[in-house]
């Protein structure tokens, strides 16, 4: 992740596809072509480091030229093109390609067709490294294209936010999310992760997603994922994560502008927690830590022996049973505990103390991300 001006952005392209994209457009342009030697034009700013790249890579000599545009404000494309720098040589009766580093709504296209109608070039074709093809709003002929992108704003390799981030060999892609606060909730039986959630999740505004709560949601309103669980779980079988992924989804969906999460009984595994980093991507977020709260186990059974005496759960009341509980939420979260190590993102909190303690145990940690 990288932070330019106000902004954060995370990696999208790497160098080597970006080389690999140019190897493969310098060679297309050269067989259409042939031997005649064109006259590559490049668009700045932008396009200096990929004409840079492309022209090392043509097999053939070539003249290279530049015209400068301009149609920038921050990160949007504006209507208004003026031309600041012209051409400088004669183009007529020759062969001109027009190198653009990435082409989005396509305004500049109109002036360079402008352009180079009046210098009467013989042909005249148009190659971009990126293309953005739900932006693109003109008919003119893209002849070749690099890469196609979605419709978010890049950084990188001659791209920049406000004059920041040409100079990046891999292109980095905007991060719409940049603020939320995405937290995995662990605690043994007896722990008071309940309690806790309720309190953080109104004191940072935040969404808790429980994930026992949401198959319940689903299979009662028989849902088509909730049906789909149903049926795994009617054959004693284990649903598997995706089904579990896509209903989360659909929470986070139904939440897109909150502050953040608050996830509960979910990861359990490395491939779920795998597979919810890759869905908190996909909302340009993360998750920002694990959480878990640590209490001694005989304080533990104490607790749910006590809780048992008004919960009416047989499985509060018999302590062989709670300690297997808490020897089975160990066993799963070592696992969790590691992955989320690995990534600098594990925090132990003491569960032991008043509730407002443990919250402002908890609080410090938030704070401090």
């Amino acid at each position: 992740m990288i932070k330019l001006h106000d902004k954060y952005f995370k990696p999208f392209i790497s160098a080597k596809e970006i080389d690999t994209a140019l190897e493969r457009l310098a060679h297309e342009i050269h067989n259409d072509i042939g031997y005649e030697i064109p006259v590559f034009v490049g668009v700045l700013n932008g396009s200096f480091m990929v004409v840079s790249d492309f022209v090392k890579k043509y097999p053939s000599p070539c003249e290279v030229t530049f015209i400068k545009l301009a149609s920038y404000e921050g990160v949007k494309s504006t209507e208004d093109i003026q031309r600041l720098i012209g051409l400088t040589q004669d183009l007529k009766g020759r062969t001109v390609v027009v190198l653009e580093d990435i082409i989005d709504t396509g305004n500049t296209l109109a002036e360079i067709h402008r352009i180079f109608k009046n210098e009467q070039v013989k042909a005249l074709k148009i190659a971009t490294l990126f293309y953005k093809p739900a932006a693109y709003k003109k008919d003119f002929k893209l002849h070749y294209v690099g890469i196609e992108i979605p419709n978010k704003f890049i950084v990188g390799f001659g791209l920049d936010y406000d004059g920041l981030g040409r100079n990046l060999p891999e292109v980095y892609q905007i991060k719409e999310t940049q603020h939320m606060t995405n937290l995995v909730l662990f605690g043994p039986p007896g722990a008071g992760k309940g309690t806790q959630a309720n309190f953080l999740k109104e004191k940072y505004n935040l969404i808790h997603i429980s994930t026992g709560d949401v198959f319940r949601f689903n299979i009662k309103n028989e849902t088509a994922l909730g049906m789909l669980a149903k049926s795994y779980m009617d054959k004693g079988e284990l649903v598997p994560d995706q089904v579990t992924i896509d209903m989360l989804n659909a929470e986070v969906e139904k939440n897109a502008d909150a502050n953040g999460f608050i996830f509960d009984g979910f990861p359990r595994t490395n491939a779920q927690a795998d597979a919810l980093d890759k869905l908190m991507d996909t909302k340009d977020s993360a998750i920002s830590a694990m959480i878990a709260l640590e209490v001694e186990d005989d304080i533990l059974v104490k607790r749910l022996l006590e809780r048992g005496k008004t919960s009416g759960r047989p499985d509060d009341a018999n302590e062989s049973v709670i300690r297997n509980r808490i020897k089975e939420y160990y066993k799963k979260t070592a696992v969790l505990k590691d992955y989320y190590s690995a990534q600098n993102k594990y925090f132990g909190v003491d569960g032991v103390g008043s509730i407002d303690e443990i919250t402002e145990r908890l609080s410090n940690v938030i704070d401090s991300l």
